[in-house]
């Protein structure tokens, strides 16, 4: 499941979201689907923290990767 992109992890996210609304998963199977939810809404917020760390630098003129500060 780590190796699942972003939007296959939502995409698998949403699938079982699906699954739970229509009500037709027995309890069991309702508990293992939400534990894979959890672990993929998990996996999509390690992957949004990781860009949005990304995006927050900035390369200077030297090639120094620094906290992006806009003028306030």
């Amino acid at each position: 499941m780590e190796n699942l992109s972003f939007e296959e992890s939502l995409e698998k996210l949403e699938e079982i979201v699906t699954k739970l609304e229509n009500g037709d998963v027995p309890l069991d199977d309702a508990i293992d689907e939400f534990n894979k939810a959890m672990q993929l809404v998990k996996l999509c917020n390690n992957k949004l923290t990781a860009a949005e760390e990304s995006i927050a630098k900035i390369v200077q003129d030297n090639g120094e990767l620094v906290d992006f500060k806009p003028n306030e």
